[in-house]
């Protein structure tokens, strides 16, 4: 077919007809959702978790090269004019309410809001819920490499720094980095915080999809209220705040390229059931049928149809 459409076109050019322009390339249509199915979710979720969780603690916890780091990062902050951590430590340790329920925030809400979204995803907004879970995850393996590729000590671990561990002074389970939990957790993988990546995320998401003012307003003030509370018990310095956010973005951008959308930008309800391939453009019906075919060199062409506009 390609070489007798060739040959049709030379015939043309030879016989004075002007060449037949080249379509444009038509761009690729997002991939069309697919229904998610509870078993596989649950078993993707907990399972992808146990590995981030298994990946982080293998990461080997080379404290000198650490403790540089942060010695590098709290210059590079002076330097900035933004390294007020130690301060902002001090005012909110001082408030034993306050700070005891910042403790407990950064231990739960990390996880309870993140499979909450997940979970309001899934029931209110099937057809997005893939592509979002996907940025989700894209981002905390983009932290996993960060962890490997950059350890680094909070600033509570920091020799000198003046900083207040909250979690021992107050003796409260807030963190899996501090305390009695301390072993279980890869003590200099600080940089980024998926505290911000995933609060940032969770923000967004109900920012954009929420109908409720009210809800959409509550999503913006969670991860803000995320940052001052890594900041104040001193688990993460500014930039590691930075750090997390642009792991968002490269998950965000990650999804974007497999879907060929945003996941905000897809159809709320799927297009594919669960369980059959899910084609790019499969849900897209034809509207408009193909040109015909070029006439043979020399032959006459025929009017435009019925029907079709000329």
């Amino acid at each position: 077919m390609g070489e007798t459409t060739a040959s049709l076109q030379e015939g043309r050019a030879e016989q004075g007809f002007p060449r037949r322009p080249r379509a444009l390339r038509v761009p690729r249509a997002p991939r069309a959702p697919r229904a998610p199915r509870l078993w596989f979710e649950v078993l993707l979720t907990a399972v992808s978790y146990w590995v981030y969780s298994l990946i982080r603690n293998a990461v080997p916890e080379r404290r000198g090269e650490a403790l540089r780091n942060t010695d590098g990062v709290w210059g590079l902050e002076r330097h900035l004019g933004i390294a007020v951590e130690d301060s902002v430590n001090h005012a909110v340790n001082s408030v034993t309410w306050l700070i005891v329920g910042m403790n407990y925030y950064y231990a739960t809400l990390h996880f309870v809001v993140t499979l909450g979204v997940l979970a309001w995803l899934y029931r209110s907004h099937p057809g997005r819920y893939g592509a979002a879970r996907l940025a989700l995850f894209a981002t905390t393996g983009a932290a996993l490499l960060g962890y490997y590729l950059f350890p680094l000590a909070p600033p509570r671990l920091m020799p000198g720094g003046g900083f207040v561990d909250t979690v021992v002074v107050h003796r409260t389970w807030g963190s899996m980095a501090s305390g009695d939990l301390k072993d279980m957790s890869n003590q200099y993988a600080a940089m980024p915080s998926m505290h911000i990546g995933w609060s940032l995320w969770c923000g967004l998401t109900i920012f954009v999809l929420a109908r409720l003012p009210w809800v959409r307003i509550l999503g913006l003030l969670y991860p803000a209220a995320t940052l001052l509370v890594i900041v104040s018990t001193a688990n993460h310095f500014w930039l590691d705040a930075v750090g997390g956010a642009l792991c968002l973005a490269l998950g965000l951008g990650v999804a974007a390229l497999w879907h060929g959308t945003t996941a905000y930008a897809l159809p709320r309800r799927p297009t594919v059931p669960s369980g059959t391939s899910g084609a790019r453009g499969a849900a897209r019906p034809t509207t408009r049928p193909p040109a015909p075919e070029d006439p043979p060199p020399g032959s006459k062409r025929r009017g435009p149809l019925k029907g079709r506009e000329g």
